[in-house]
């Protein structure tokens, strides 16, 4: 009985002495180190968990600061139409500027006394010297040679019509000092799509005619040349056309600068849809360094009224007038206003009601 009763003291007293499993662990890991480093494992744990948490609070703390970052730059984005809008409206400025300074500058070359071309010598390297001046110039229209420009419309009394610019080599008159030395290309004006066609039926008429009328002059020629030779002679002086001399008065000009949507001239089928003085000069058989220019000339016969010569006031207008730059102005700088106060509202704090 008495065996018995120490044997279970024994047990109880190992049982009550087992370390547990987290402090075994601990000792078996700090054997070398003196009692006076041992640590609880409650220690360790609340020392974990305070590591956890400081590293938590920080990484929400950087989370935060990325956030309030990307929220400055998006409110810098709400300024940017406003920024733009207001940097058009000051090029508009600028625009109207520069538009004003070429319209006085061909005002002022207009109002200048007009110069002879037989005392300047054509030449486009002299265009820089000689545009939008007034000139006088003397000779003879070969309209066989003549470009159509277009199709160009012309408003008459509110309806258009659409029709050509024609231009015409002027060439000069033989022993005559007052007339052009070389030729020069004329801007004659507007012409309608019918004179146009009439003009290009006329030639193929005339090569018609002369080919039936060329078999029976050659069999007649021999057997009626002695005859009649005085009497051709003199029929021929007297059908002969005479001289017609015309005084151009215009301005000279330069190229046209086309669009994108103008589409390319192509001279081998005759299609001219935008000014290129050069190109246009080869196509007449004349030097690529030919002047143009075209007619102002308001004292015209009213029983040809074509071609309508241009109006002078018209080379001193644009497509976009100083006017239209100010409206644009206008308009961009009211639209800058605008989405710059629509910004500081989508800004502006919200005030809870209570």
């Amino acid at each position: 009985m008495a065996s018995n009763l120490r044997a279970k003291t024994a047990i109880i007293s190992k049982t009550l002495t087992r370390p547990r499993p987290a402090e075994a662990i601990y000792a078996v890991s700090n054997q070398s180190l003196p009692p006076k480093h041992w640590v609880p494992a409650s220690s360790f744990y609340v020392s974990t968990s305070a590591a956890a948490a400081a590293s938590s609070s920080s990484s929400s703390s950087q989370s935060l600061h990325d956030k309030e970052k990307g929220s400055k730059w998006s409110r810098w984005f709400l300024f940017l139409p406003g920024a733009i809008t207001f940097g058009l409206g000051t090029w508009q400025i600028f625009r109207r500027q520069d538009k004003i300074k070429v319209l006085d500058y061909r005002q002022k070359r207009l109002e200048m006394e007009p110069l002879k071309l037989n005392d300047t010598p054509p030449s486009s390297e002299a265009l820089g010297t000689l545009e939008f001046r007034r000139v006088v110039c003397k000779g003879v229209f070969d309209n066989g040679r003549s470009i159509y420009i277009g199709p160009r419309s012309r408003s008459i009394s509110g309806v258009t019509e659409n029709g050509y610019y024609v231009i015409t080599p002027l060439m000069p008159i033989p022993g005559d000092a007052e007339s052009v030395q070389s030729p020069v290309l004329v801007n004659r004006g507007w012409v309608p799509r019918s004179w146009r066609d009439k003009s290009f039926e006329v030639p193929q008429d005339r090569e018609k005619s002369s080919s039936t009328d060329a078999v029976p002059a050659q069999q007649n020629e021999q057997s009626w040349w002695r005859m009649f030779r005085s009497k051709k002679q003199k029929a021929v002086e007297d059908q002969a056309p005479a001289i017609t001399s015309v005084e151009v008065i215009g301005v000279v000009r330069g190229s046209e600068k086309p669009s994108i949507f103008v589409p390319a001239n192509d001279p081998n089928s005759g299609q001219w849809f935008y000014v290129d003085v050069p190109a246009i000069a080869v196509a007449c058989g004349l030097p690529k360094d030919t002047l143009l220019i075209e007619d102002i000339n308001e004292d015209f016969n009213p029983s040809n009224p074509y071609p309508v010569p241009k109006d002078a006031s018209s080379l001193i207008r644009s497509s976009v007038m100083p006017q239209d730059h100010l409206n644009y102005t206008l308009t961009w700088y009211s639209l800058s206003a605008a989405v710059t106060f629509m910004a500081f509202k989508r800004l502006k704090p919200k005030h809870s009601r209570r």
